[in-house]
This record gives structure tokens, C-alpha cells and sequence, in this order.
């Protein structure tokens, strides 16, 4: 049964994040390991896998890149394990600058307005890149998984740069 289906939503990348957490509630309650601590150790054996997958598929589905990881993986894609590279000269390209932006803040007048700008700057670009992932992921051409694939890599990286800037806030805030 894929995550989905125990969900009872549709396959898409587009769910409904205010049901989720009451359907997941509701599963938790029907597998928690406690309700069956007076089974078999065959029904605690099953009632925890069970509890494992629930947990697993809620974690998977609430986050939008790790929903499309998963959607990919129901096509036959499989990014988790996969060492394949971004191709894109422009982001990469835009990668590099931000990166020399990030390292060079501290030299800034203003660093935590200079982190700010650059924080926003990359959240527009997470904002846009997600919209092209739904499109590539809602769409039946031929090319169209593999396009969401290698956005999935770019926000990967994204996604990791916005968490260094939160790093550097937090030690600039720390004066």
C-alpha cells in the first residue's frame, strides 16, 4: 500500500494539509503499539510496523519535496540513493554567487539586512522552483519526471542554503 493510499488522498503532488494531521491522528490511534500491549507478540510485531509505516508516510507527505521524492519513486524514479548531478550551468552558476554572498556577509555594514535580502532572494527562487515542480509532476509529457527530478535537485540545495542562512542569523544575533 503506497502512502497515499493509506492516507485515502488522491496521487498528487498537491494534497490537503489540514487533513493530513486528523487522518494521521486517527491512524496512530488504530495502530499505536500501547492498544495492542496485551496481543500476541505477533499482533505487537504487526501493530508496530504498522505504526512505523503511518509515521513514515506522514513524514514523507507533509513536506512538499519529499511528497515529489515519493511521487517520482511511485514512477520508477529513484532519487534517495542516486549520485547524479545538477546540469544547469545558470544554477549553477547562481549557486556559486550565492555562496560567496553567504561568505562573505560578515563583511557586509549591514549583515543581518544582507542575510535578510539574500534569505528572501532564495525563498523567491524556492517559491518558483515549486510551482515548476507541481507543473512537471502534474504533467503527462515525455521528458516531465525527469525535468521534476532535477528540480528536486535544485531545491534540494536551496532548501540547504536557507538553513546555513539561519545558521549564520543565529550567530550574528548571538552579538
Amino acid at each position: 500500500m503506497n502512502y497515499f493510499e493509506l492516507f485515502k488522498i488522491p496521487v498528487s503532488f498537491d494534497v490537503d494539509l489540514s487533513v493530513l494531521p486528523q487522518t494521521y491522528q486517527q491512524l496512530q490511534r488504530l495502530t499505536h503499539p500501547d492498544k495492542f500491549a496485551s496481543g500476541s507478540e505477533q499482533q505487537k510485531l504487526v501493530a508496530l510496523q504498522k505504526n512505523a509505516q503511518v509515521n513514515e508516510a506522514y513524514s514523507v507527505l507533509k513536506f512538499p519535496l519529499s511528497r515529489a521524492e515519493y511521487l517520482l519513486s511511485l514512477r520508477g524514479i529513484d532519487l534517495q540513493h542516486e549520485q547524479q548531478t545538477i546540469k544547469d550551468t545558470a544554477f549553477l552558476m547562481q549557486q556559486m554567487e550565492w555562496r560567496e554572498e553567504l561568505a562573505e556577509i560578515d563583511e557586509q555594514a549591514d549583515p543581518l539586512s544582507a542575510l535578510s535580502s539574500l534569505e528572501h532572494e532564495i525563498q523567491q527562487s524556492v517559491k518558483h522552483d515549486l510551482a515548476r515542480l507541481r507543473e512537471n509532476l502534474e504533467s503527462e509529457q515525455l521528458g516531465a519526471n525527469e525535468k521534476a527530478a532535477d528540480i528536486i535537485r535544485q531545491l534540494k540545495f536551496l532548501y540547504k542554503m536557507l538553513a546555513e542562512i539561519e545558521l549564520k542569523e543565529d550567530a550574528l544575533s548571538d552579538f
